[in-house]
């Protein structure tokens, strides 16, 4: 951070990250970042890829949240906070491009505000930002009020900064108008904020704000040993299965006769004890077990934005709910496709003012023996086409598919409430946070009836995938496109569904391999910059390619000629090649084509 001292400006370290500025920001050509600045390893925690947060973006308003609460924990530290006049906000590239539709705005704000998105109450987002908007003041850390006009102190410059596309400046001012602060933050994906003296260590916890509770070893990150050993089992430097790669990954899980997960989970004790971790583990759960429950029980009909997208989740539910019990079974008895987890007492109802499927009438509607419902089945289906063709047409057949009509209705749930800004688990990211849900759900409800072993070896094995590609690759859409989002979130679902079938490494690492390769050149383009369109149905075909491929990959006995590396590294090279236009900048393809009628009421 950058403070002011005396007639000059004078830079001392953050106290979250280290010395990000040694003078007034120079910023140099964009090629010069052809070196490979890439750790060693790929090990982070579990817990940093899956965060509890808030919708309707982990690189938009997750990360810029966390930014700025770590921007004015620095100022209490330094003394700062009561000097603190105005403040100018600068987004940059994508943030600039697509922000307001990510409500990057009023995450910056209330991070400033000393907000955190995993703590933060949802309901109470549009309220305070409101006020802040329309009364003009602005509570920093909570404690001290300034002067704020959204329209002079937040600047929009659509121009990238080099360092990453999703960059943010926050500047504060004392009452002369003289510079008392200035920091630079980068939201790198998946809610996780570098700074630019920082940014080659990435697996630095920058999910928390006070960096000297954060253990040693996570606040060093060396990356020196591409391999763990022995020795440094229990060690207060590094956890001690340190993998770089698929090929290492799976050489580790060889040498020392454990799974993935086991790897994972010992690397987690590192930090945590045991009932720590499965405590964190099974939160992750229900929260996106919550979020499921959440999306298809709302009574809420459209999504905001200007494109009044109606939600769909409650009406599949209520469709394939049809003619069963609600409830019948509780979660701690037997998996039942009436009542999934959520116990009798807790059975979901359709919402009053759901339209009846094919003009029916349902019980709920004072049909009690469901006469006309069963009536109204019994005509039979209107067939268009002519009889006297040589190709008759075919009649309308049953497209009900329980299973996997479940698993596209789970990840729809939860990216409506995504996209209605909701309680989100980043996994990896929010734009493609219904993808991992809606597979363990469908495990949960349909295959296992262990939940508690299900939840940890799917989960920690789709976070060692995740660790895989955020070395790798990228998981930023403003980097890499939707491949970087959905695309990843396919590949960590495969292989985790595939270590809860029981496949070996390999065959658990040639899914995540399948998962990804069919998503390669994936564009993130989104209609009026809203995490909607094409983002909602995208994690739902991304869950059942997840099954998929898990399924392929499986019947062939990991016999294949790609290897996840190589796909990885296929997926860094399309991202570098891959136009700007097509990186969360809704700037060309549907953002484009697809015209906005102009009668949508505004955001």
């Amino acid at each position: 951070m950058a403070v002011r001292g005396g007639n000059q400006v004078r830079y001392i370290a953050s106290g979250i990250s280290e010395n990000t500025l040694e003078g007034e920001p120079v910023h140099k050509p964009a090629v010069e970042q052809e070196v490979d600045k890439r750790p060693i390893h790929a090990v982070i925690s579990a817990f940093d890829l899956f965060s509890i947060g808030v919708g309707p973006s982990s690189s938009h308003t997750v990360g810029p949240m966390r930014a700025g609460r770590i921007f004015v924990h620095d100022l209490k530290q330094y003394g700062l906070l009561e000097k603190v006049h105005s403040i100018k906000i600068t987004l940059y590239g994508s943030l600039a491009a697509t922000g307001k539709g990510h409500m990057t705005p009023q995450a910056v704000l209330l991070g400033l505000e000393g907000s955190d998105p995993e703590t933060i109450e949802t309901a109470t987002v549009d309220s305070r930002y409101t006020f802040i908007r329309d009364q003009k003041i602005l509570n920093l850390a909570g404690k001290h009020r300034i002067h704020y006009d959204m329209d002079r102190d937040m600047v929009w410059v659509l121009e990238a900064l080099p360092t990453h596309p999703n960059g943010m400046r926050f500047a504060v001012f004392d009452e002369n108008g003289d510079l008392l602060a200035t920091n630079e933050y980068y939201s790198v994906g998946g809610g996780f904020v570098v700074n630019e003296k920082t940014k080659v260590d990435e697996n630095l916890y920058y999910m928390g704000v006070d960096k000297s509770k954060v253990d040693p070893a996570r606040r060093s990150q060396l990356h020196e040993t591409e391999e763990g050993t022995d020795e440094y089992k229990g060690t207060a430097t590094q956890p001690p299965y340190l993998f770089s790669s698929g090929d290492s990954l799976l050489a580790m899980t060889k040498k020392y006769n454990m799974t993935i997960a086991q790897l994972v989970y010992d690397n987690e004790r590192h930090y945590l004890s045991d009932d720590q971790i499965n405590a964190k583990l099974m939160r992750i759960w229900q929260v996106m077990d919550e979020c499921i429950r959440s999306g298809v029980s709302t009574t809420e009909r459209v999504l905001p934005g200007r494109l009044g997208l109606k939600r769909r989740a409650p009406m599949l539910y209520q469709r394939l709910m049809r003619g069963f019990y609600p409830g019948l079974y509780s979660s701690t008895s037997q998996p039942a496709i009436g009542a999934g987890s959520i116990g009798s007492s807790m059975a979901i109802n359709s919402p009053a003012d759901m339209e009846p499927l094919n003009g029916s009438t349902s019980a709920s509607n004072g049909d009690t023996n469901g006469a006309t419902n069963l009536k109204s089945r019994a005509k039979g289906p209107r067939v268009v086409g002519a009889f006297d063709h040589p190709v008759l047409p075919m009649p309308p057949k049953r497209t009900l598919f329980p299973n996997i009509d479940f698993l596209s209705c789970y990840a729809i749930a939860v990216n409506e409430v995504n996209a209605a800004g909701g309680r989100i688990v980043t996994s990896p990211t929010n734009g493609a946070a219904g993808v991992i849900p809606a597979v363990l759900k469908y495990t949960l409800e349909f295959i296992s009836d262990d939940v508690e072993g299900t939840v940890k070896t799917f989960l920690l094995t789709a976070a060692a995938i995740g660790m895989l590609f955020k070395r790798g690759s990228t998981i930023s859409a403003a980097e890499g496109g939707c491949q970087a989002e959905v695309g990843v979130a396919c590949s960590m679902a495969a292989g985790a569904f595939a270590a809860v079938l029981g496949a070996s490494p390999a065959v658990i690492l040639q899914s995540a391999e399948v998962g990804i390769e069919h998503n390669l050149g994936l564009t993130c383009d989104p209609i009026d910059g809203l995490v909607q369109i094409p983002c909602i149905e995208r994690n739902s075909l991304g869950a059942v390619k997840a099954i998929t491929a898990a399924q392929l990959a499986m019947a062939t006995n990991a016999e294949h000629y790609v290897s996840l590396d190589e796909a990885i590294e296929a997926m860094r090279l399309t991202a570098a090649d891959m136009s700007v236009k097509y990186k969360e900048t809704s700037l060309s393809g549907l953002a484009t084509t697809v015209k906005i009628p102009l009668t949508s009421p505004a955001c």
